[in-house]
């Protein structure tokens, strides 16, 4: 497995991470022996980056990683945990907690779940809107001294909230969207965080699979990815089209439309940081085929050109998802 830092002078990690969410039950059902044998297939291939949040089913995802990681030394682990959505009972979203009391509490708790006296990188889910970013990075920053997280993390901010944070304490990492069909990061968020130090971890490389053919033709009317635009009716066509065309380049390099998806994000730098979000052994070995890809610049500027992203269709979330978005209000303004 290669390696890379995380952030300047950070700690070193693989190359590529395993995003746990689709464990829980946020994509449809999953199966906890097959998710625990895909937790370890990647411990097996020498993912240490495991990636998961406390709201990711209210709990589950948490107390499946720690299952999955009896028996595995801790120090050659290197968990990411995200907090401050909140969940009802039904498991709808309702809203944000990022107080420093908050901050304290929701850590207690992923610490009992996980098994662990400690965290490795601690980051909000999103930015609290009551809650200025400076008293939630400084709890974490307390939390930091007290011995229970290694390093401190952001999700889905601007690049003034990341100058605030880091000013209170470094940033080792944001986690945002990025892949070939979300690529707004780079006007100034990008440049922002290479500017600070601060590594990128980067989910949603497949848009939640619209770019793995097969996993994202029309879909039937209970998929959940049908909250999502870009999969709904007056989108999914243009988007499928795109889909099509990266699949025809990729038959073509004897690679399939996933891995080069994940190539590009790789190749866009040792500080990129891509996050395989799967819940099955076959599609993570897919995702770390993508590692084995020499591709060269005719190469990434072909499959640039098969997916270009003002051809993309539709949000990346709905209204309500986007309003929570620091990251994207920052680019609005």
């Amino acid at each position: 497995m290669l390696t890379t830092m995380l952030g300047r002078g950070g700690p070193r990690i693989s190359r590529v991470g395993l995003g746990l969410m689709g464990m829980s039950g946020i994509y449809g059902p999953a199966n906890d022996a097959e998710s625990i044998a895909t937790i370890r297939a990647a411990l097996e291939a020498g993912v240490t980056l495991l990636d998961t949040g406390d709201f990711y089913g209210m709990g589950h995802n948490e107390l499946l990683l720690g299952q999955a990681l009896r028996g595995v030394p801790r120090e050659s682990v290197f968990i990411a945990v995200k907090f401050g959505a909140q969940r009802d009972p039904a498991g709808a979203f309702v809203g944000h907690d990022a107080s420093p009391a908050g901050v304290k509490s929701s850590l207690a708790y992923s610490l009992r779940r996980l098994g662990t006296d400690y965290v490795d990188l601690y980051q909000p889910a999103r930015l609290d809107p009551r809650v200025p970013i400076e008293d939630t990075v400084g709890a974490i920053s307390e939390m930091i001294s007290a011995g229970y997280v290694r390093h401190l993390g952001l999700s889905e901010v601007g690049p003034d909230t990341i100058r605030r944070a880091h000013a209170v304490h470094p940033v080792s990492a944001l986690q945002i969207e990025y892949s070939l069909v979300s690529r707004g990061i780079e006007a100034a968020i990008l440049p922002t965080v290479r500017e600070l130090g601060i590594a990128v971890t980067a989910y949603g490389v497949l848009s939640r699979g619209l770019l793995s053919p097969g996993t994202a033709q029309p879909l039937g009317p209970s998929d959940p990815r049908l909250r999502f635009p870009r999969f709904r009716e007056e989108h999914l066509a243009r988007n499928l089209a795109l889909v099509q065309a990266l699949d025809e380049l990729a038959r073509a390099t004897g690679a399939t439309a996933a891995q080069l998806a994940f190539a590009w994000v790789i190749s866009r730098g040792p500080d990129i940081i891509p996050l395989i979000g799967t819940k099955r052994r076959e599609r993570l070995a897919e995702a770390l085929g993508a590692l084995d890809l020499s591709l060269s610049s005719g190469d990434l500027a072909a499959i640039e050109a098969a997916v270009p992203p003002e051809a993309v269709s539709g949000d990346r979330y709905d209204a309500h998802g986007m309003a929570a978005l620091d990251s994207e209000r920052a680019a609005a303004r």
